[in-house]
């Protein structure tokens, strides 16, 4: 090659590096360019793939925390709660140690001192020492739980826990749902549990029937923090306050209903009837006073909810028997057909070839219907459906709301049934026999009766009001349903009631209260046995009682029904309902249990005071106390602040000083309760009532773990 071939060779070699050098260049540039303009674009428009960066990196240092709304809290009448919220914590313990893991003031949030944690711990939880040490002495682990032990503790706990000022113990808030008095009108209350959402939801009672009520609406809380979760400085939490779930107001009364309860369980123990329901009715307004059922259930620790899920005031429906007879003797008198000085042959009466008898199948001779009715005779009754008519009979049924549902609003309600083709049928059901009813048909039609012809319906509810603005959202008042008699005619059959009570020959002798009027009449039914027949044996039956007191100006109605009871023989039926009925109405008449509502009062705030000032407001305001300890600051009180209440019930302060046992004597079951739940100590409540006994003495020193057996009556 000579020297003209390499030096053109040489330039064409440099021509094509040039060539790919400047497509390097351009290709280098054209990158450039395109993530300068990629970053350029992120600066300015703050968003890649559709998605804002500047909201995702608040969302990623943004924590949001669901602020818990209180359930609303269940009432009776003069406001003594009867199932309310009640926060517990559960405990875990950070052992992590990083200074990235403290918190705005620099505090850190792991475990610095294992010694004191333990004793923190063990002082006030049951668990010992020693097992706590082995569980924060965990090195691989993040936090821990310290087991069964750190769960579902109260808020007493806790701030005993608090106060011996140590890191690590971390308590995380839960809903729990308190119903302080036991056995209290359990099915109609009801009780609440935890969804998968950890939301109280009612499942029975008043806790479901009102369950879009009593459900308040969570809050949130958006808070701004770190990587490690520390709340960044110079930021505000901002968010939704929580709307608290409305209140509800029962027209119950506590001290009627805890008596009820007493003498429904003592009978219960004492016959082991199938079922026994009692009901106590205001005949002026149509209130339920007190209402139970037995078998029942304890909701404060659920114990014996398996053994009967429905309410049987209104979701069991039977064949009432003698009582049934008052609304006979009613639609007699009132459809202008009764003569009660006419007489008939009781014993036996044949209808269409059928034999109704009487309880004395041998009857007591010719006898005047107004003495068959004190006697209880199903002959009399018969002849005053005959004379009636099945057509007026039926129509009077009707008129008295049998077969109809009284529209109580709970589940389940029954409507009964009625077998009316045959003559023998229709005068089956004067007696009570033939046809299903249910307590709570019966109380409706009572009323009538108590209340000059005019039928109430029954309310288990009086209000419900809104505690966020304390306004009432609705007021259940008096109801009349119905006029099925007037109320002359009501006059005499409560004279007729009277006479089985009084008279020498009246069945009823066992339901007098000195002092008192009363008007009653028994029932004997036999018991269905499922298979279109009636069960034998002397425990085949359901026994019945109604009363209206007193007698010259209804002011109560009493109704009980005891079914299928094992008698031993030592008591008749009618005196073991009076063991209920008895006691029950005379506390009903010798106190207006309406009286109280007008002595409520605001509980004023007196936590954080000096105990002598809380005291001295307290008294100011009529309100009844009681300390717990022996220091001479408040840190905490029973009643919230604010809160609306019966100044009958006991204000619990709770001071800073050592804690003894207080005389619990005359206290009711739950102020005993809260009393206990304050002072961390383990209540077995045995009885219904007021406290007579405690076995823990006055003035004994309270500490951790100990327990008190409280006997009420």
């Amino acid at each position: 090659m000579n020297n003209n071939e390499k030096m053109n060779s040489f330039n064409k070699r440099q021509t094509n590096r040039s060539i790919v050098g400047r497509c390097l260049f351009l290709l280098c540039t054209g990158v450039f360019l395109v993530i300068a303009l990629r970053f350029t674009y992120i600066a300015v428009f703050k968003k890649v793939n559709n998605v804002n960066l500047s909201e995702q990196a608040k969302e990623l240092y943004t924590k949001t925390n669901v602020i818990r709304a209180k359930r609303g809290t269940i009432y009776d009448s003069s406001g003594q709660p009867l199932a309310e919220d009640s926060n517990t914590y559960n405990i875990y313990v950070m052992l992590y140690k990083s200074d990235a893991q403290k918190d705005a003031n620099g505090r850190p949030l792991y475990v610095t001192n294992k010694d004191k944690v333990a004793k923190a711990l063990s002082k006030n939880l049951p668990i010992s020492y020693k097992k706590v040490m082995k569980i924060i002495s965990n090195k691989k682990a993040f936090q821990v739980e310290i087991g069964a032990a750190g769960k579902n503790i109260s808020i007493t706990t806790k701030n005993k826990i608090d106060k011996y000022n140590v890191t690590g113990i971390h308590f995380e808030q839960q809903q729990s749902r308190l119903y302080p008095n036991g056995i209290f009108a359990s099915h109609i209350i009801g009780y609440a549990s935890g969804n998968s959402d950890d939301n109280l939801v009612g499942q029975m009672g008043i806790e479901k029937r009102f369950n879009n009520l009593l459900t308040g609406k969570n809050g949130l809380i958006h808070i701004q923090k770190d990587y490690n979760g520390v709340q960044l400085p110079n930021t505000k939490a901002k968010g939704v306050k929580a709307k608290n779930g409305n209140n509800v107001y029962t027209t119950l009364d506590y001290r009627l209903q805890s008596l009820l309860e007493t003498e429904m369980s003592n009978v219960n123990a004492e016959v082991h009837p199938s079922t026994m329901n009692a009901i106590l009715m205001n005949a002026k307004t149509g209130n339920i006073l007190a209402a139970s059922q037995r078998p029942t259930f304890n909701a404060t620790n659920m114990e014996g909810i398996g053994n009967i899920w429905r309410n049987t005031l209104w979701q069991d429906s039977y064949e009432p028997g003698s009582t049934m007879k008052i609304f006979t003797m009613a639609s007699s008198i009132n459809s202008g057909h009764y003569n009660g000085n006419d007489t008939y042959l009781s014993g036996r009466y044949a209808i269409d070839g059928k034999i109704v008898p009487d309880w004395n199948t041998n009857g007591w001779g010719r006898i005047t219907y107004d003495k068959g009715f004190a006697l209880s005779s199903n002959v009399a009754m018969a002849h005053l459906e005959q004379q009636m008519g099945s057509k007026t009979w039926s129509n009077y049924i009707n008129r008295f709301k049998f077969l109809k549902s009284t529209n109580s609003g709970f589940d389940g309600e029954q409507t009964g049934s009625m077998q009316f083709q045959y003559p023998i049928e229709q005068a089956n059901t004067a007696f009570g026999q033939g046809i299903q009813v249910t307590a709570l048909q019966m109380i409706q039609a009572l009323s009538s009766i108590a209340n000059n012809g005019y039928m109430l319906k029954p309310q288990f509810i009086s209000k419900i009001d809104n505690p966020n603005n304390d306004k009432v959202i609705k007021k259940y008042n008096k109801q009349v349903v119905g006029h099925p008699i007037s109320s002359s005619t009501a006059k005499k059959v409560i004279k007729h009631m009277e006479d089985v009570v009084y008279k020498p020959y009246g069945i009823g002798s066992d339901y007098k209260i000195p002092g008192y009027k009363i008007a009653a009449k028994t029932g004997t039914a036999q018991v269905s046995d499922g298979r279109s027949g009636y069960a034998s044996g002397d425990d085949s039956y359901l026994y019945s009682v109604a009363g209206i007191a007193p007698a010259n100006n209804p002011k109560y109605i009493l109704y009980i029904t005891m079914k299928q009871p094992r008698l031993t023989g030592t008591k008749t039926p009618t005196q073991l309902m009076a063991q209920i009925f008895n006691p029950v109405m005379k506390l009903a008449l010798e106190e207006d249990v309406n009286a109280n509502n007008s002595s409520n009062g605001k509980i004023p705030d007196v936590s954080s005071m000096n105990l002598d000032k809380a005291k001295s407001i307290l008294t100011a305001n009529n309100y009844k106390y009681a300390v717990l300890g022996n220091g001479n600051q408040v840190i905490d009180q029973s009643i919230s602040a604010g809160q609306i209440i019966s100044k009958a019930r006991k204000v619990i302060l709770m001071t800073d000083g050592v804690k003894t046992m207080n005389n619990l004597k005359h206290w009711s079951k739950y102020d005993v309760y809260t009393y206990c739940h304050m002072a961390g100590i383990k209540l077995n409540a045995v009885g219904d009532g007021y406290a007579y006994k405690q076995s823990l003495s006055p003035g004994e020193l309270i500490t951790n773990g100990k327990k008190v057996t409280v006997k009420f009556k």
